[in-house]
């Protein structure tokens, strides 16, 4: 059986990468960087646009100048833990605006969530106004990111 990467050519990857450099890529740019007319490339984007290779288009922006630069990746372990419980979590999570991230994780706890915030008594209220009201929380624990040394926002391939 065929990995559904098997689908794509060195010339789709090759699109791929200019789109995860430069989303705002016109076709035409695109195009002479891969040394392929216009309309199949395209044709190439759009079809892998159908087929779940390219999810959405994003704009990164800069948590500092829109002051939510104070990041904190917290460790949620659920109480009690089951199937209805971490659906219900997760919903929850997923209308915060404060957390951008959210993973289902192995180990001591069973969520990592990535949350922005201005400064830390912000995150202080967020823990005990937001996340202290999730009655399935059992335990939280916090980690300060004192520097971002990378952030790619993207995958290799």
């Amino acid at each position: 059986m065929k990995s559904t990467i098997d689908t794509l050519d060195a010339t789709d990857i090759s699109i791929l990468r200019c789109l995860q450099q430069d989303a705002r890529l016109t076709i035409k740019e695109i195009s002479q960087a891969v040394s392929l007319s216009s309309t199949p490339v395209f044709e190439r984007i759009k079809r892998m646009e159908r087929e779940g290779y390219i999810k959405r288009y994003v704009t990164v922006l800069d948590a500092e100048k829109l002051h939510k630069g104070f990041i904190v990746f917290c460790s949620v372990k659920l109480s009690p833990l089951n199937k209805k419980v971490a659906q219900e979590f997760c919903d929850t999570i997923r209308e915060i605006p404060e957390v951008s991230e959210c993973y289902n994780i192995s180990g001591h706890y069973d969520y990592l969530l990535k949350v922005h915030s201005p400064d830390m008594k912000y995150y202080q209220e967020f823990v005990l106004n937001v996340l202290g009201q999730l009655s399935m929380l059992g335990s939280i624990e916090s980690t300060f990111v004192m520097e971002e040394v990378k952030n790619a926002f993207g995958i290799v391939i």
